[in-house]
């Protein structure tokens, strides 16, 4: 009995990450560029991607996206780039401008609001706390920014809640009823990395559409295989 082929994303920065975690985390455009050749030819089909600052700060330039799509799309072709809009303290128009000017394949789509949080079990203290907002307003705002310019939503799921989120945009028209729903897993504040609770989340994706698994750190390794 044969196997589904299976589609590999190589997030290449994350969104918190920094060189104190890792000393190779891609950076600049030219950086993102050449990791996402890196990836590619191990395997990977999609480059989920969250642009950077040379310093490695978090950027919303439209520019800074523009150059990053170069550096990937010329040296690899036919990669699927998935741009991130996931922001915190942002308008909905700000987190989607880049969109207008790079048109990537697809981007990712936040599902729901929760509180989002960095705790040190060490410390017992939080290094980093918020809320993230993504009431439904923010989110048609954000897909018919995607729709308008092409992009394909990948749909990320904090929670089992946000799954459910999808059917009133889906019956609106603003979805594609085989979406890609993308389960992430392990960020405080949502649902936690277990093997029990991806086969739950996996049982409310709606039939007929496609699902990946995202655990934060070293979970990805334990929920992926």
């Amino acid at each position: 009995m044969g196997h589904e082929k299976l589609i590999i994303s190589a997030a290449l920065t994350g969104a918190a990450t920094n060189r104190s975690h890792c000393p190779y985390i891609p950076f600049t455009p030219k950086e993102l560029g050449e990791e996402s050749k890196r990836a590619v030819d191990a395997g990977a089909s999609i480059v989920h991607i969250h642009a950077r600052e040379d310093d490695g700060t978090p950027s919303w330039r439209t520019e800074v996206f523009e150059e990053i799509h170069e550096e990937v799309r010329k040296r690899c072709s036919d990669v699927i780039i998935n741009f991130s809009t996931g922001a915190i303290g942002m308008s909905a128009a700000e987190r989607t401008k880049h969109l207008h000017a790079t048109k990537p394949d697809m981007a990712a789509f936040n599902m729901g609001s929760m509180n989002y949080a960095i705790f040190s079990k060490k410390a017992k203290q939080f290094f980093w706390n918020a809320v993230f907002e993504n009431s439904f307003d923010t989110m048609m705002e954000v897909v018919k920014t995607m729709n308008e310019n092409q992009v394909t939503p990948e749909m990320e799921c904090f929670d089992t809640g946000h799954i459910r989120n999808a059917e009133p945009l889906r019956q609106m028209g603003l979805l594609p009823d085989n979406a890609c729903y993308s389960l992430v897993m392990g960020v405080l504040g949502g649902i936690p990395a277990s093997t029990e609770n991806l086969i739950h989340q996996i049982k409310q994706v709606p039939e007929g559409s496609m699902w990946q698994v995202i655990g934060i750190s070293r979970k990805q390794w334990q929920l992926a295989l």
